[in-house]
């Protein structure tokens, strides 16, 4: 069975697939903002390790990352926690995931939640103002291109882990509102599949990006090398942590 973090699983797509490996019999490491978060929610009685911390805050993220590490080295980490269009869009899609990465033992699965929507994205970094998500036209399709590059990264820089991106659609969660016409079910779906089926039966084994179990092509700027490196460089320098290729 396998130890897995799901970030931002108070509710939504992070809970529905928190609940569906802590059923499956995998070790959850819930992740919510505060325990407030998780009132009236319908939690899996076998989800028993809880985690809580602003990820728009830095400074409680790195101590996130050093709980958790108390745990061991993970099977896998579920980047699930966004937002849509709040100022610290930046500092929970892209920053956060990154200082993680950066700060945790190097896990044997990584997972992000990108979006369609990060074809909208600007590769433009030159404009990229990590602390101000109101500098971008397009904060959040921007927040998701970065976030997939990263998933992109670490399938180049760590080949002997494995990094995938998901889109689970526009489903109706808190984020996607009521109307969102996929399905709440298939959303979560492929991340508990990536985080846990078997290497063999998955094709490409690392460096995807995922709708519903069928690779996709993401933003070509995404799996670019080029803006993937000067991408890790401004969040090295945002935060003052370098993510090493091999791990800490």
């Amino acid at each position: 069975m396998a130890v897995v973090l799901v970030t931002g699983a108070s509710t939504g797509l992070g809970l529905s697939t928190a609940n569906e490996l802590a059923d499956a019999g995998h070790d959850v490491v819930l992740h919510a903002r505060n325990p407030g978060r998780l009132a009236g929610e319908k939690v899996s009685d076998q989800v028993t390790e809880f985690v809580y911390a602003d990820l728009s805050d830095r400074t409680e993220t790195a101590r996130l990352a050093e709980q958790i590490d108390g745990f061991g080295r993970l099977d896998a980490v579920i980047h699930n926690a966004g937002i849509l269009d709040e100022p610290a869009v930046f500092a929970v899609n892209i920053v956060a995931p990154y200082l993680l990465t950066a700060l945790l033992t190097p896990p044997k699965r990584t997972i992000v939640l990108s979006s369609s929507m990060h074809r909208s994205g600007s590769p433009d970094l030159d404009t990229l103002d990590l602390a101000d998500a109101g500098v971008r036209r397009r904060p959040y399709d921007d927040s998701k291109l970065d976030v997939t590059a990263l998933a992109m990264a670490l399938a180049r820089l760590r080949p002997d882990a494995m990094a995938h991106a998901v889109d689970p659609g526009w489903v109706p969660t808190r984020m996607g509102g009521r109307s969102a016409p996929d399905s709440l079910i298939e959303g979560h779906r492929t991340q508990t599949w990536l985080a846990t089926a078997e290497p063999s039966a998955i094709e490409p084994r690392t460096g995807g990006y995922w709708f519903h179990r069928t690779p996709r092509r993401p933003h070509p700027a995404a799996v670019d090398p080029r803006f993937q490196e000067a991408l890790l460089e401004r969040l090295a320098a945002h935060t003052g942590v370098r993510l090493a290729a091999g791990g800490r």
